[in-house]
């Protein structure tokens, strides 16, 4: 069975209410053979990102960087999964009330150092996500998990 890895930071009701869309495109049930593991950043570990075939990360966007705990999550485990995670998919969503383009900077650099590969467009929501950008969380999960399907 492939395994999906969610890695997020949910601090507020707004990145809460994108991690469920998430979680819910990822489990569709038209999405078969694939294992929804959600772990929050300050608790992933390198054998979570070793096990999973894909990730979806998500941030609340802090000063206009991501958050402490994604941070950690890749400083914590980055040269354990460096050479074994290359080519695999993954997605992003982050919330904040202010610009995401250093969040968004610094996920696509660490993607690129580990070689993972962008397989859906970043939801960026700022304020309370309204139906669209839940929907494109949704949209987001259901993507990477296909794509990890087999």
């Amino acid at each position: 069975m492939a395994r999906l890895l969610i890695v997020h930071h949910t601090p507020s009701p707004h990145c809460q209410a994108m991690f469920e869309a998430v979680v819910d495109g990822a489990t569709d049930p038209e999405i078969e053979g694939v294992e929804v593991v959600r772990r929050a950043a300050l608790s992933v570990s390198a054998t979570d990102f070793l096990e999973a075939d894909g990730y979806v990360l998500g941030s609340p966007v802090n000063l206009g960087y991501i958050s402490g705990a994604l941070k950690h999550a890749f400083d914590s485990s980055y040269y354990q999964i460096l050479d074994s995670t290359r080519g695999r998919p993954f997605g992003l969503y982050l919330h904040g009330n202010e610009g995401a383009e250093g969040a968004v900077n610094a996920v696509d650099r660490i993607t690129a150092g580990l070689g993972w590969e962008k397989a859906a467009e970043y939801v960026i929501a700022s304020n309370k996500p309204d139906k669209e950008q839940l929907d494109a969380c949704w949209e987001l999960g259901a993507t990477v998990a296909a794509g990890v399907m087999g």
